[in-house]
């Protein structure tokens, strides 16, 4: 049970709470009520049949005596308070006398009623005539050889209480669906400030900085909300901070960096004046100054997001021609194209951005995977899907998500050597799919092989659906 509570959202906990405090209230109530009707019209019937049968009792008592003729008894009832709920029964000597024998008897006597009676004692008892309750009251009479009982029915009282009980259970069934509804409003009244700290937390989350909260006339939500501003606004002070420093770096850098791209140049230039140490030293220098160049402009490119400041230079791209020659163009011209049916669909993109996504995904597969096997292309109706293929071990499970972080390269890229990368190479990939409001993805190759599958999805719009998106 409480595990299962645990599960229930606050809303429903609430609702439930109200629920069960309005049915617990109800039930005390119609419970305590049904216990004071109860003793007040059974005490009340009791005293006015009390009263009644003192009298019909005193008034029998005098008109017997030793020389009555029991033959003649009937004439006695005829004098008694008799009403339609009212059963009178006389003992006299060892005969009985019943006002209506079919209803009331001395087989209906209880045997405890008659014992005290016959030992000289008032009494009464509660029981039940067939399936009707009733109060018999037991009279001795010294004076003779005599007892005068009288059976006062109370199935009007059982029959009120009944009527009350049905009225108590409906009240106490709509008190409990009020209590709901009450809790219900209350717990979405009570929340729906919290459902907004939510979605501005989620919009934060997904990278909008610019989301505040507007403060609530409840002063302790505003007090909430404040905070919940502050640390919106320092979060994005901050961001922009580091990455304004970061493309301030980068910028510094390109300068020192032209001038060690140009003097490596001059001393390939001269490669063959050199020792083979010092062109040893001279590749391992090329090689890192490389590495350095492409890291800087990474930095550079990733700054810009960080910033606010990228933007969508769209244009209609035919995309599988377009893959064909950044394939062609980079490094890895050798990887298979296989864009099945697909021969020409034109899709609104940016061309030095795609082109980056395509060569970092081969560069990627290359370095990590053991090289690229196939570079797919399929329609996908609204959508067009990117896919490149390796022939690696695959990414596992747990690092599906965290290779797409900035400077992660997996337990694939764990040691540094010549196809080693920067670590930011997935990141500029699902930045630039991003912009394009495109997905992207890594699975298990389909084909049972070992291998990691790239996915790539883009949507296929409108030039005028982009350039109003990211104007």
């Amino acid at each position: 049970m409480r595990s299962l509570w645990a599960r229930l959202g606050l809303r429903a906990r609430i609702t439930l709470l109200f629920a069960f405090g309005g049915l617990l209230l109800s039930v005390t109530i119609a419970v305590s009520t049904l216990t004071i009707a109860r003793q007040n019209l059974v005490d009340d019937r009791e005293e006015r049949s009390l009263a009644v049968v003192l009298r019909n009792a005193d008034r029998v008592a005098s008109r017997l005596s030793d020389e009555t003729d029991p033959e003649a008894l009937d004439v006695v009832f005829d004098a008694l308070t008799i009403t339609d709920r009212s059963l009178p029964l006389l003992r006299f000597n060892e005969g009985w006398t019943a006002g209506k024998p079919l209803v009331f008897s001395e087989e209906n006597v209880p045997s405890a009623l008659v014992d005290k009676v016959d030992a000289g004692l008032a009494a009464r008892i509660r029981t039940r005539l067939g399936d009707k309750p009733a109060i018999v009251t037991g009279i001795p009479m010294p004076g003779v050889d005599a007892a005068y009982y009288e059976a006062a029915l109370t199935n009007d009282v059982e029959e009120t209480l009944n009527t009350l009980t049905i009225i108590l259970i409906g009240v106490a069934a709509a008190t409990t669906l009020l209590a709901a509804a009450l809790g219900s409003w209350a717990s979405r009244r009570t929340l729906t400030p919290l459902a907004d700290f939510r979605e501005a937390a989620e919009s934060l989350a997904a990278g909008e900085l610019d989301t505040r909260l507007t403060p609530p006339a409840d002063a302790d939500l505003a007090s909430l909300s404040a905070s919940f501003n502050a640390m919106a606004r320092s979060l994005e002070d901050r961001i922009e901070r580091d990455g304004r420093f970061a493309s301030e770096v980068s910028h510094e850098l390109r300068s020192p960096l032209m001038t060690l791209n140009a003097s490596i140049e001059v001393l390939n230039n001269s490669r063959e004046e050199l020792s083979s140490r010092n062109q040893t030293a001279l590749d391992l220098l090329t090689d890192d100054v490389d590495r350095f160049t492409v890291l800087v402009q990474d930095l550079l490119e990733i700054s810009r997001y960080d910033v606010g400041t990228a933007s969508l230079q769209s244009e209609p791209l035919d995309l599988v021609e377009f893959v064909r020659q950044v394939v062609a163009h980079s490094p890895y011209p050798a990887a298979q194209i296989d864009a099945g049916e697909l021969q020409h669909l034109v899709i609104q993109g940016d061309k030095r951005r795609l082109a980056q996504v395509v060569a970092n995904l081969l560069d990627n597969a290359t370095k990590y995977g053991g090289g690229t096997t196939r570079v797919e292309l399929r329609d996908r109706g609204e959508w067009v899907l990117l896919a490149v293929e390796d022939e690696g071990t695959g990414v596992a499970p747990e690092e599906r998500n965290v290779i797409f972080d900035r400077f992660s390269r997996g337990s694939a890229g764990g040691s540094r050597g010549a196809g080693s990368g920067s670590g930011l190479g997935l990141s500029l990939v699902t930045e630039h799919v991003g912009l394009h409001s495109g997905q992207i993805w890594v699975e298990d190759r389909r084909d049972g092989t070992s291998g990691a599958r790239f996915v790539v999805m883009l949507p296929v719009g409108e030039l005028e659906d982009f350039e109003e998106e990211y104007a």
